[in-house]
């Protein structure tokens, strides 16, 4: 009878220490991080060189949308530039001439007032050559404002040809297709050769490396958590097993919900919960849409 008493403590024992196992603090989903990858610029698709569950590497090109008009666009743009930068012209070359006749007509002007002075010189003839001076002094004034003008204007038309450049330049850049993020394709919608639009989605990428666990907890939970704090996740392996992972939590809701339909609490008498987010570290076995439970 000791014998019988003594295996049934024993029982019960492991019992108690099994369904400590199986105790949570929360519980949720496994979710990722998703992006949805649209066309930046419209064109034909000439390739891309990716399927549902290929691995792409953020910025890397995986293919990328017809360019040519856009290459053709800058040639016409490049060749509007040198056209506005040959309209620039050297102001002091051009207005040597009437330089030259300035400095003959001073000279002509000292000249005849000494002769005037000596009483040897015409003196209508120093107001004729002052009045000349004054003329080509004036016509000087006019010629530099309308060069400078026009240079300005030349130089600022290139500017606006170069502004243009640059913004095929990007819209070139615009047309590789890349990820912006590490991950996994998880849905391709278009296929080569297709037209793309801007806006158009062409693929989503998921990181299913850092995996999120979005768990839900009790206003009396909420208190004893803060972000960075470490936490036990445990994912479901096999029927019956489970599988333990390091979590780090990284959100914590402001704002109470009704307890979600699918997911438990410790209290389950409670109505309002708070949503927190746990990343974890995914070594291949954890999937999107699993549940899991964490512990605090």
């Amino acid at each position: 009878m000791r014998y019988i008493h003594f295996i049934l403590g024993v029982a019960a024992l492991l019992s108690a220490c099994s369904g400590n196992d199986n105790k949570f603090d929360a519980s949720g989903v496994f979710e990722v991080t998703e992006v949805m990858v649209s066309a930046r610029v419209a064109g034909e698709i000439m390739d891309l060189d990716v399927e549902e569950g290929t691995d792409v590497v953020a910025d890397k090109p995986i293919g990328y949308i017809d360019t040519v008009q856009l290459y053709l666009q800058k040639l016409q743009l490049e060749a509007n530039v040198k056209a506005a930068e040959s309209r620039i012209c050297d102001v002091e070359k051009q207005t040597a001439a009437l330089l030259q006749q300035i400095d003959t007509q001073k000279k002509e002007q000292t000249r005849t007032e000494n002769l005037v002075k000596a009483n040897a010189g015409n003196r209508k003839h120093l107001d004729d050559i002052t009045a000349a001076i004054n003329l080509l002094r004036k016509q000087l004034d006019a010629q530099e404002e309308t060069l400078v003008n026009n240079n300005a204007n030349a130089r600022a038309q290139a500017e606006a040809f170069r502004a243009q450049i640059a913004l095929t330049d990007d819209m070139i850049r615009k047309s590789i297709i890349s990820s912006p993020i590490d991950g996994t394709v998880m849905v391709k919608y278009v296929e080569k050769g297709e037209l793309a639009v801007q806006g158009r989605t062409l693929f989503k990428v998921a990181n299913i490396n850092d995996m999120y666990l979005k768990a839900y907890i009790t206003s009396g939970q909420i208190s004893g958590l803060k972000i960075d704090q470490e936490v036990k996740v445990y994912a479901d392996s096999g029927d019956s097993d489970r599988r333990e992972y390091r979590g780090v939590i990284t959100w914590i809701s402001d704002k109470a919900e009704f307890t979600p339909k699918t997911i438990q609490t410790r209290d389950e008498r409670a109505n309002l919960v708070y949503a927190v987010k746990i990343r974890v570290q995914n070594d291949g076995f954890i999937k999107r849409g699993m549940y899991g439970e964490v512990s605090f």
